[in-house]
């Protein structure tokens, strides 16, 4: 196997793709006029401790006369995106100062909610102009660039000094500053950058309450006194009036509409992507080079020698890969089992390269939320064709007849056990009253893309795959099946397995590292160039890995390598749940068992998805290696 041009490709991909993989900004940009409206939009309230997003006005924030629901797509629903309007109306470059939103009275459910959501660290998100709103944070080495954290916190809880009681404090008062791009010939601008300062104000105000047209003594435009600090903070309890307020500053800026993205993608660690690239081709040349090796050296001697045998009597001396001939390709134990898995693989390895290909061309952009998630559920759908094709081929080739039964099963094994533990999640969410809890109406949606789309074309792709005559065996196969010998300890088919995943894993674990901290701890993920490259390493790998282990088992007599070859890249999918449990409970700080269980009921999902994957890789490797290898030697 030449090693050297595929490296080559790797880097000249990695030159083409950066590190971080081009992007498209937006649909189209807005041009906004001096005193244009800039309608604020609310999302969802999230917290990275108990995974559990719940909608903005679930707490007794202030509300507009109606609220309106924006249109989500598929991915936003399943995200548990709640995109609605707000009070929030700012007008584009006329700055405001202390301007009141409304006042809320708190009754005990009011209270209860606050504190819980603020012990939560829940936060509040925000959209402007598509953008979300970000918090600066300036880290400890003021070299470093500014660090921005989505949304802001509900409010923060302190201990007053000589006090021992815990309070809670809410932000009331937000400070936005909306960046913008103007353009030099016209009198026309963008928004590049939407970011807030929280505080926490005990409001005050002198006579009777006048809502919007009170003058208040804590902050007062007329006087030019704003909100700095959180000196006084506004405590949260029962029957407690709290003034929601805002300050609204337009800054002009250098950056273009096109590049707005750039610092919310900003990834500070580059170094740790080479890191991972070049560790997981360190693995990649091992196992190349024993590829390498198996094919010219033993193979090449191997089959010269075998060619030559003149006498039946040598060849039944000779031991090895050889002798097994007339049994290697005897259809397995459970082949039904094994076409459903390896057709399903397929589905899963079209769907993720076609999704990383439009990703690192950068049409998945990051202002499309979502739009990763629904592309890849369509493309799981109409995907099913490959896999009908590939289950029936495999079928046919170990004489099956019944196809309509294989195919129901490749359309309806993987997806309904995914579907099932999905459905309990989603109870489970529901139980917990969160905004997260797909609606009836996307769960039917789902069932109708599965049952109208995915199960026709799984049928069509079976009917043209067992309609084409099967595939012939390189070498005949004998009606008695041979005894396999004993086996040493190494060749134990648990201990290969085991063995056998742990370099697919190692060569993803890195980045499978930012994958779990951009979904559990809510942090932009789009550095698709490495994903890419680390994706055809992990393609690498796992071919390889099986092919050595492959042949190691067929030169000790063993033929039933079948199943061995698909669970061997597939047993990655055990040290992916491993380590994700590894970081369950190093990195997350989850109490909820509520929580707990979404997490680990996802990644279980996400476990079992890379088990198909990776196993579908491994035993096509092992399935063309094996066709080859015999399809060189002459039989009589």
């Amino acid at each position: 196997m030449a090693v050297a041009p595929w490296i080559a490709v790797v880097l000249l991909l990695s030159v083409v793709v950066g590190s971080r993989g081009f992007y498209l900004p937006g649909v189209a940009p807005a041009d906004f006029q001096k005193k244009d409206p800039l309608p604020v939009k609310v999302n969802k309230l999230t917290s990275t401790k108990t995974q559990l997003p719940y909608s903005f006005y679930s707490l007794p924030y202030c509300r507009p006369d109606t609220i309106l629901d924006s249109a989500e797509n598929l991915g936003e629903v399943l995200r548990g995106d709640r995109i609605e309007n707000s009070p929030y109306v700012f007008e584009m470059r006329e700055p405001q100062m202390c301007k009141i939103v409304c006042k809320v009275t708190l009754n005990d459910k009011d209270v209860k909610d606050l504190k819980e959501k603020i012990e939560n660290e829940y936060r509040v998100n925000m959209i402007l102009d598509n953008l979300p709103l970000v918090v600066p944070i300036r880290r400890l080495d003021q070299v470093a660039p500014m660090v921005y954290q989505l949304g802001f916190y509900v409010g923060a809880k302190g201990q007053p000094t000589g006090n021992k009681d815990v309070k809670y404090y809410i932000h009331n008062h937000l400070s936005f500053l909306v960046r913008y791009h103007k353009d030099t010939q016209m009198d026309l601008a963008r928004i590049v950058g939407f970011e807030v300062k929280p505080f926490s104000v005990k409001h005050e105000y002198e006579g009777q309450w006048n809502g919007n047209k009170t003058r208040l003594s804590t902050c007062d435009p007329h006087a030019k006194r704003s909100v700095l600090n959180s000196d006084s903070p506004q405590e949260v309890s029962a029957n407690n009036d709290i003034i929601f307020t805002y300050d609204i500053e337009f800054e002009e800026s250098t950056v273009k509409w096109a590049s707005r993205w750039d610092t919310y993608l900003l990834m500070s660690d580059d170094q740790i992507h080479w890191f991972s690239i070049v560790n997981s081709l360190m693995i990649v040349l091992f196992l190349s080079g024993m590829v390498a090796m198996i094919m010219l050296r033993t193979l090449y001697r191997d089959i010269s020698k075998y060619n030559q045998l003149e006498t039946e009597e040598e060849a039944q001396e000779e031991t090895g890969w050889k002798l097994v001939h007339g049994d290697v390709f005897r259809p397995p134990s459970n082949s039904d089992l094994l076409c459903v898995y390896v057709g399903t693989g397929i589905q899963f390895f079209g769907m993720l390269l076609v999704t990383m290909i439009f990703a690192v061309l950068g049409f998945l952009s990051p202002s499309n939320r979502g739009g990763l998630m629904t592309a890849m559920l369509l493309l799981w759908v109409f995907m099913g064709l490959f896999a009908g094709y590939s289950s029936a081929r495999l079928y046919k080739l170990f004489k099956g007849t019944e196809w309509k039964k294989i195919t129901l099963k490749t359309a309806f094994t993987f997806p309904g056990i995914v579907f099932a533990i999905f459905f309990v999640l989603n109870a489970l969410i529901w139980g917990e009253k969160s905004s997260g809890a797909v609606p009836f109406t996307t769960m039917f949606a789902l069932v109708l893309l599965w049952f109208g789309i995915s199960v026709p074309l799984v049928f069509v792709g079976s009917y043209l795959g067992f309609k084409k005559p099967a595939p012939e065996d390189p070498v005949k196969t004998n009606k008695i099946p041979r005894q396999i010998p004993e086996q040493a300890w190494y060749m134990n088919p648990v201990f290969s397995i085991l063995i056998g995943g742990i370099l697919p894993f190692g060569a993803v674990f890195i980045e499978l590292f930012f994958i779990l901290t951009s979904i559990w701890l809510h942090q932009f993920y789009y550095i698709f160039g490495f994903l890419f490259l680390v994706f055809l390493i992990l393609i690498v790998t796992c071919a390889e890995i099986t092919i050595v282990l492959c042949y190691f088992q067929l030169c000790s007599e063993d033929y039933l390598w079948w199943w061995r070859s698909y669970l061997t890249s597939g047993s990655s999918a055990l040290y992916l749940f491993l380590y994700a449990t590894f970081y369950f409970f190093t990195k997350l700080e989850i109490t909820k068992l509520v929580s707990g269980l979404l997490y680990f009921g996802y990644m279980l999902i996400a476990s079992y998805a890379f088990f198909v994957l990776t196993g579908a890789i491994g035993f096509c490797a092992c399935f063309w290696f094996t066709r080859l290898i015999y399809s060189s030697v002459k039989v009589d």
